[in-house]
């Protein structure tokens, strides 16, 4: 069975921006193809629509991967995409103008990482989402890129991506 990590960035972010590069390298490394789609320009709801109209799910293992509002477009998509995994970076949940509709997701496992720092989506709104959906949430020393934290941030995406193949094939 093919494995497939779809990555969604953040609003003023691009496609392969060093996160999702760095991560890429390590899906990659467990055997996933990557996908990064370009949303740049798009709004979050028109974002959400082309995740759907690319429909990546297919027979594969499926990881939604999304930083910022790239985590919200992840989410929203979920319950129809049906991921096994669902891998957040600072998403923006709880924030005036997303619909917090949308923030139901379904997936195998999901897993967020967020900086106590962070400046755009306080950490509150990330602890009152992974508690009301039951995720794994790692909270670190960061601001709102995490890059300074990639190190870590690869280390957690590569046992989460071990973690969901084993799940996945058995």
């Amino acid at each position: 069975m093919e494995k497939l990590i779809y990555f969604a960035h953040g609003k003023d972010s691009e496609p392969w921006g060093i996160k999702i590069q760095r991560l890429a390298e390590i899906g990659r490394s467990h055997g996933f193809d990557v996908e990064s789609p370009d949303y740049r320009g798009l709004s979050a709801e028109a974002r959400i629509e082309k995740l759907l109209e690319l429909n990546p799910t297919a027979d594969r293992t499926l990881i939604l991967a999304g930083s910022s509002m790239g985590g919200y477009v992840s989410i929203a998509a979920s319950p129809v995409l049906k991921p096994q995994g669902l891998f957040l970076l600072a998403p923006a949940v709880y924030l005036p103008g997303y619909s917090e509709n949308k923030l139901t997701p379904l997936a195998g496992a999901i897993e967020a990482v967020h900086g106590w720092g962070d400046e755009i989506v306080p950490p509150n709104n990330v602890i009152r989402f992974a508690q009301q959906c039951g995720s794994t949430l790692h909270l670190m020393d960061s601001d709102h890129s995490l890059v300074n934290q990639l190190p870590v941030i690869e280390d957690i995406f590569a046992a989460f991506l071990k973690r969901v193949s084993d799940n996945h094939s058995k």
